[in-house]
């Protein structure tokens, strides 16, 4: 490999010790049928086999790249696939060691730059050919959801966003998913699993179906969970969501004006509003009907503007405002253009790539492929594939890296 592939010492440092000290392999949980081809694409199974055959073992260079921009995540969940899935030496039975392979790559969190590789990766093939779709996929999905978690952030102006993605796919990817708005820049997750791989755990406020069973009283059922945070010790804000009637003016000051009698100013943290976009509050009825070319429904700046008002009339200037439902980057970049008095945004399903593309402002898909581009140390790929350096990698040191491992398995 050429110079390009030599990082700053600081980056490599922080590399090594991250994966050594906060994500052991044994984090991820691997089926251990990996290593057997189970999920990878059976023509990748079929090639090395058909390699094998033949007699040969060649060694490769694997460039990996994307033809977009983004945020790139599941670079250390990839190299601990690599360290412990590898298959089995045809010739001698004994599974391929991961000092065998020389890995360059970007870090979790740098920028990816169409059509520049974020990782090398250089050893016999048959150690890692049935591995290719299983690490384009991680980092594929992961740097999906970490782009277009800092494309909300940065629309957000530095307002708390909180990632509400987890009840809009399978309970599976929870954690992974987490981890990924984490490198994203979220501050807040809505689940446990979110946070289990960086010590976060879940925040939240109340659902629908709490003031349903509450008989559908927005002031009990907030007073109720204000009851029980209390009795129960737990350092929980108390939010209310205010929207269950379609009156989030009359429903909000109820809330505040309950929640200050019962336990002072400042007991309610805040309000959530997450109007459906079918509907028009009860305070923008007469406004709607007057002026039916201006668009007032779901959580539009007019119901936010008219809350805010209303809340400071009653002095409840601390209760924060936060907003969900239908929220993705462009909306989030209308509202702070505006200056909506928002204090936080929930954000989900638009984040998991659920969106309209560039209308939206987010990323619906991000793909990485990978093509060999050099074999047994001679350039070799496909037409318009050829290798590419970056100046940013990294190269993985494998006895710093076993060093580190058993120093933080020692503490």
């Amino acid at each position: 490999m050429t110079d390009h592939v030599v990082g700053s010492a600081a980056r490599a440092r922080v590399l090594h010790e991250t994966l050594a000290t906060q994500f052991p392999a044994s984090l991820f949980q691997f089926d251990g049928r990996m290593a057997d081809g189970y999920y990878s694409d059976r023509y990748f199974v079929l090639t090395a086999t058909t390699i094998a055959h033949a007699g040969l073992d060649p060694i490769v260079t694997m460039q990996v790249f994307a033809k977009q921009k983004g945020i790139l995540a599941g670079i250390y969940e990839a190299l601990r696939m690599l360290q412990t899935q590898l298959a089995i030496n045809p010739r001698t039975g004994a599974r391929y060691d991961f000092a065998e392979l020389t890995i360059d790559t970007l870090v979790d969190g740098d920028v990816v730059v169409p059509w520049e590789p974020v990782m090398h990766i250089t050893g016999p093939y048959l150690a890692f050919a049935h591995l290719e779709t299983d690490y384009l996929g991680v980092i594929a999905r992961r740097t999906l959801i970490a782009t277009n978690v800092r494309r909300v952030i940065d629309a957000a102006n530095g307002k708390p966003v909180i990632f509400m993605g987890a009840r809009h796919d399978d309970w599976r990817v929870q954690t992974a998913d987490g981890f990924a708005a984490k490198v994203g820049g979220i501050a807040s997750v809505s689940t446990d699993a979110n946070g289990a791989w960086w010590g976060g755990g879940g925040v939240g406020t109340m659902p629908h179906s709490m003031i349903a069973s509450f008989g559908g009283d927005v002031v009990r059922a907030t007073l109720q969970f204000a009851r029980y945070c209390r009795d129960a010790a737990l350092n929980i804000d108390i939010v209310s969501l205010t929207d269950y009637h379609n009156d989030v003016i009359g429903d909000s000051l109820a809330v505040a004006r309950a929640m200050r009698d019962e336990f002072g100013d400042g007991a309610l943290w805040g309000v959530r509003v997450d109007t459906s976009e079918k509907l028009v509050d009860r305070s923008l009825q007469a406004q709607a009907m007057r002026f039916p070319e201006r668009r007032l429904n779901g959580v539009c700046p007019e119901l936010i503007v008219l809350l805010r008002s209303a809340l400071d009339a009653e002095g409840f200037q601390y209760v924060r405002i936060g907003v969900s439902g239908g929220f993705h980057g462009r909306k989030i970049e209308r509202f702070e253009a505006d200056h909506v008095p928002v204090d936080f945004y929930g954000v989900g399903s638009s984040l998991l790539g659920h969106n309209d593309g560039d209308i939206d402002g987010l990323a619906n898909n991000f793909d990485f492929t990978a093509d060999v581009v050099r074999l047994n140390g001679n350039a070799e790929s496909k037409v318009g594939r050829e290798e590419r350096g970056n100046a940013s990698f990294i190269r993985v040191d494998h006895e710093l890296l076993e060093r580190l491992q058993l120093t933080a398995g020692a503490q």
